[in-house]
């Protein structure tokens, strides 16, 4: 027996992306996407990707749902004042609001838990107190609130602040997973063999859009001036290296949907309206580039 297993990246406003390739699925399919996977796997923006699609109560999201969640409140987001961003970062650590993000995980995700999704649920982060990697599991830590741990899951240093949570009476300082899997896929090949260690599994892993873009002018870099970029290498580093071990690990059970960024901005904050625009029409050619991988998988389903 086949079991499915699909792995979104992060990439904070670059989310609109993958949402917009599981619409097509959803489309093509007729089926939503938690009826077609049996482990769904995230980080940071990732993790709202699929957890969205697989929320189990009222009211329940389609893909289409998730990309509006992105045209309509990504700006809120990333909404910060000149002051905030260029001084009051360096003191509190966050160039942006939690309480904005916080807003919107709360209106869509309300007090749904992680036990109460509709498929497997994976979300990754990284717990900055004990120096360990923390997965969110719906099958093990299922009365953590979603909310919670997407807010755990997309807390990118510098831009918001680290969330603290008390989780089986250890207190963890959770980060971003992007720092050490910004591709998760990797992390649910793990969990879903142990999940089903008798069947086979085909994964599907979708990225945000990579950039070719170098850390240009890297002497001029004083020590604050290095965290950024230095952190753009770090989020991007693990994405090939996931790929070459997925690839001579499972090969023709493997599928990364993936393309070069051409007009979009890489950037994980940029929610000006003519860039989210090119993050949609990145989505279509990354659609349109890898035509024959999803018209088979969309078979395979059907």
């Amino acid at each position: 027996m086949i079991k499915y297993i699909l792995s979104v990246d992060g990439g904070g406003i670059r989310g609109i992306i993958p949402a917009i390739i599981l619409a097509e699925i959803e489309q093509r399919t007729k089926k939503p996407i938690a009826e077609i996977f049996d482990l769904v796997a995230g980080t940071s923006t990732g993790g709202i990707v699929v957890a969205g699609l697989c929320k189990k109560d009222k009211p329940q999201y389609s893909a289409n749902d998730l990309v509006e969640l992105y045209q309509e409140y990504g700006a809120y987001i990333f909404k910060s004042s000149f002051f905030r961003r260029s001084i009051l970062s360096w003191f509190n650590c966050a160039q942006y609001p939690h309480k904005n993000i916080e807003s919107i995980l709360e209106k869509y995700f309300c007090d749904d838990t992680l036990q109460n999704t509709l498929s497997n649920v994976l979300l990754t982060s990284y717990d900055i107190q004990n120096n360990c990697p923390f997965f969110f599991k719906s099958w093990k830590e299922g009365n953590i609130k979603l909310k919670d741990a997407l807010r755990a899951t997309t807390a990118a240093p510098t831009y918001f602040i680290p969330k603290h949570l008390k989780i089986d009476q250890i207190d963890r300082v959770l980060v971003d997973g992007g720092v050490f899997a910004n591709n998760p896929a990797a992390c649910a090949y793990a969990s879903g063999k142990r999940l089903f260690p008798n069947d086979d599994i085909l994964l599907l892993s979708i990225g945000t859009g990579r950039t070719d873009r170098s850390i240009a002018n890297s002497k001029r870099f004083g020590k604050i001036g290095w965290i950024k970029p230095l952190l753009h290498v770090m989020f991007a580093s693990s994405l090939d290296a996931v790929n070459y071990q997925l690839d001579q690990v499972i090969a023709d059970k493997y599928i990364r949907i993936q393309s070069q960024l051409k007009i979009a901005s890489p950037d994980m904050d940029n929610i000006t309206s003519k860039n989210i625009k090119f993050l949609q029409q990145e989505a279509k050619a990354m659609i349109e580039d890898n035509q024959k991988v999803i018209e088979k998988f969309c078979d395979v389903i059907s």
